[in-house]
């Protein structure tokens, strides 16, 4: 054999020389080179043998890829595949399913699914969620893909929208459902219970299907029943599902909203922290913003949602109906999770139309088209979701920075966006996205860890890597180990800087330089290169785990 062809046989893939590596297990960083072989990570060290590529990561951080633990990207990367304004920020992996995901589907919800849609419109070629996942790998994906199962998708399967408790049958049709669905690859159980239907299911309901994921060792995920002012009691009942369930719990989205209840956010701190010392695996992801992004149907009594959407607007449209609702989003109740009374219409921003007629209105406040409408505020709301035969996207400006900086330092929590993975083009362009879609990941590296030093970066790093892959039972990633996938991102720790903001949201964040999925380029020199070699990443309910 020629010398140059031996050579080249031995070599790297890909070298990553003089990066400050920070591995992802919080240790301190050390210099050295990465080196890719394939789709794996072959060594690390320093002065390793040449690679096919060699890149000089001289004055760089280089870390696993980030995982995004609260993704929307199960439209948006069916519409684009390439993920930029996550994978831009360094985001290898985006794990779906708050409540909601797409799989299992009857052809009820299918035609549903299908009604529903918005601007990015797509045939529905799959029926279980592990299907869903093939064919995004399929169509192509940058970043790799993941998800809960949703305990509101399994409730809706069972017994449609109705407000009441699943009989025998039905449980044991929301059983089979989720473990069919670990068994596909689901990392866990998600559930969204501010949200009809979600709402409606009783603790109990939870905790029995809590208890098929942990048979297959997954993760219960949950927005919690109340963020506001039953925050205490919502974390209780989480804290309840793990231990009557014996599963690994998160909560959604840390946060206390509403300023009457900021003054409760030491106690939830406190009552997971108690928790975390039974024994209890209890942890949490969050996203660096004092303003959360939902629906207008956030601030209606979910009894007026009993039904499904279509009987939601139905019911808005009764005059009767309407003084009642208006009314309730009125009143203060620890009945339901009431968003209205306690953001104000004032701070919410609405955001996101399907009808382009309304579409003018993105960026002005409830109030604001309350007054150009001449009507209160919570008839506007309902007359918004009657003419956009939607839920509305709504920013909602509820929070304390000082809590979002409590649980930035908070060494069991996790990042996740809560939005879509897109880019500042075509029919993303169309709706005004919370600025966390384009920032969260950045903002948290740069604003909250460099300038105001809440963490350290190798802590940093270890909460967007080994961490959620930790929660999730990931194998061979979260980390720079040889063996491990080539999930890797290169980024400058003195420049990663966020640039999305409420009034101009489609900005990407800078400061990452390469990034590579599965050992293939995705970002080159802090732009993409067009490929697409995202995986499923499946948990370990997975039958064809070995």
């Amino acid at each position: 054999m020629r010398n140059d062809v031996r050579d080249a046989v031995s070599r790297f893939d890909v070298v990553i020389r003089n990066g400050t590596i920070y591995d992802g297990s919080g240790s301190a960083p050390f210099r050295g080179d990465v080196a890719i072989k394939d789709d794996l990570i072959a060594a690390l060290g320093a002065n390793l043998k040449k690679g096919t590529v060699e890149i000089d990561a001289g004055g760089l951080a280089v870390s696993p890829g980030f995982i995004n633990m609260l993704s929307w990207g199960v439209e948006s990367l069916i519409e684009d595949g390439r993920g930029e304004s996550d994978l831009r920020q360094g985001v290898t992996l985006e794990v779906f399913g708050e409540g909601d995901s797409m799989g299992p589907l009857s052809d009820v919800m299918k035609a549903d699914l299908l009604k529903r849609q918005g601007d990015i419109r797509y045939d529905i070629k799959w029926t279980t969620l592990g299907e869903y996942l093939e064919y995004l790998m399929e169509r192509g994906v940058s970043p790799n893909v993941a998800s809960f199962v949703g305990a509101t998708t399994v409730r809706i399967h069972a017994l449609g929208y109705e407000d009441r408790i699943a009989s025998t049958g039905e449980l044991a049709v929301m059983r089979e459902l989720v473990r069919q669905a670990m068994e596909e690859g689901a990392v866990g159980l998600g559930s969204s219970l501010i949200y009809a239907p979600a709402f409606y299911a009783p603790t109990e309901e939870l905790i029995e299907l809590a208890k098929v994921v942990s048979k297959y060792d997954g993760l219960y995920i949950s927005h919690i029943r109340s963020e506001g002012s039953r925050v205490l009691e919502a974390v209780d009942e989480l804290i309840r599902t793990a231990r009557e369930a014996k599963v690994r719990a998160e909560i959604y989205h840390l946060k206390v909203a509403g300023k009457s209840n900021w003054h409760r956010r030491d106690q939830v701190i406190a009552k997971i922290e108690a928790a975390r010392r039974e024994g209890l695996q209890i942890t949490a992801d969050m996203y660096p913003y004092a303003a959360s992004g939902t629906g207008l149907d956030a601030i209606m009594p979910p009894w007026v949602q009993e039904g499904g959407h279509e009987e939601w607007v139905k019911r808005l449209k009764d005059p009767d109906m309407r003084r009642r609702v208006e009314e309730e989003m009125c009143t203060p109740t620890d009945e339901w999770e009431n968003m209205y009374l306690g953001t104000g219409p004032e701070n919410m921003l609405l955001t996101a139309f399907k009808s382009e007629k309304l579409k003018p209105m993105a960026g002005k406040t409830l109030a604001a088209v309350a007054v150009m409408r001449g009507k209160s505020p919570p008839q506007t709301a309902m007359d918004l979701v009657i003419e956009d035969d939607s839920r509305v996207g709504t920013i909602y400006f509820s929070m304390s920075e000082a809590d979002v900086r409590r649980n930035a330092a908070s060494p069991w929590v996790s990042l996740g966006s809560d939005a879509g993975c897109i880019s500042p083009e075509g029919v993303f362009m169309k709706t005004l996205p919370h600025p966390r879609a384009y920032g969260t990941f950045a903002r948290f590296l740069g604003k909250y860890v460099r300038d105001e030093k809440v963490a350290t970066l190798e802590d940093a790093v270890r909460r967007l890597t080994s961490l959620p892959a930790g929660n999730l039972k990931l194998k061979q990633r979260g980390m720079l180990k040889a063996g491990y996938f080539a999930d890797i991102v290169a980024f400058d720790p003195t420049k990663i800087r966020d640039h999305a903001t409420f009034e101009k949201p489609a900005q990407y964040s800078t400061g990452v330089v390469h990034v590579f999925v599965n050992g293939v380029p995705v970002v080159k020199d802090g732009d993409h290169t067009s490929a697409k070699p995202g995986r499923v990443v499946r948990g370990p309910g997975w039958k064809g785990w070995i």
